[in-house]
């Protein structure tokens, strides 16, 4: 029997507030640090709260990449939340270590004098009119946000959105299978149970 959602456990990230985020959408979902089941599930959530190389760390020291990477090479709906999302990338400039490479780009720091982290709420400025994780949100949505780096893709076809915050920031990408925010859904209310929803019915 499939284990439906997984939600990948590798010691960061807000882990019980997603899984009750998924559970009030009607989804079936566990939380797991165990490849197999890893490999075994229907879609994977990869959220995360921290720095980008301590993350890939413990994602390999606890032998998930390859998966992970199983999983969205063979066409898994993933979603990435926050650090999950700026994981997709090669690089960060916070810290060496290479990411999972999924996505063509580098992840950055904010610049300039406006208060870092970038944390509350903000909105979004829509790029994909098809994007099925969007489906049904306003575009009067806010979100919540915490963060003081973000994605710049190579690709900018797969920015799902972007967000004003002294520099208009990539804050979602969609490619395929791979779904991603920089916002945290699971913390963002009725604009974010939307697309959490719209994820289990993908």
């Amino acid at each position: 029997m499939s284990p439906g959602i997984v939600i990948v456990d590798y010691g960061m990230g807000n882990l019980r507030s997603v899984e009750k985020a998924f559970e009030n959408a009607g989804a079936k979902v566990s939380v797991s640090s165990d490849g197999h089941k890893i490999t075994q599930a229907d879609k994977i959530v990869l959220p995360g709260v921290g720095a980008f190389s301590h993350a890939m760390r413990e994602l390999r020291a606890r032998k998930l990449v390859e998966p992970i990477l199983e999983k969205i090479n063979e066409g898994a709906p993933y979603l990435g939340l926050c650090l999950g999302l700026q994981l997709l990338f090669e690089t960060s400039q916070e810290g060496s270590e290479k990411g999972l490479a999924v996505l063509p780009g580098n992840v950055v720091k904010f610049q300039g004098k406006m208060k870092i982290p970038h944390m509350g709420w903000n909105n979004l400025k829509l790029k994909q009119k098809d994007n099925p994780l969007f489906r049904g949100a306003a575009t009067d949505d806010f979100y919540y946000f915490v963060h003081s780096f973000y994605a710049l893709p190579k690709d900018k076809n797969v920015i799902a959105s972007t967000t004003d915050y002294n520099v208009d920031f990539c804050s979602s990408v969609w490619k395929e299978n791979i779904f991603a925010t920089q916002f945290h859904p699971e913390k963002s209310q009725k604009a974010g149970q939307v697309l959490i929803r719209n994820f289990v019915r993908l």
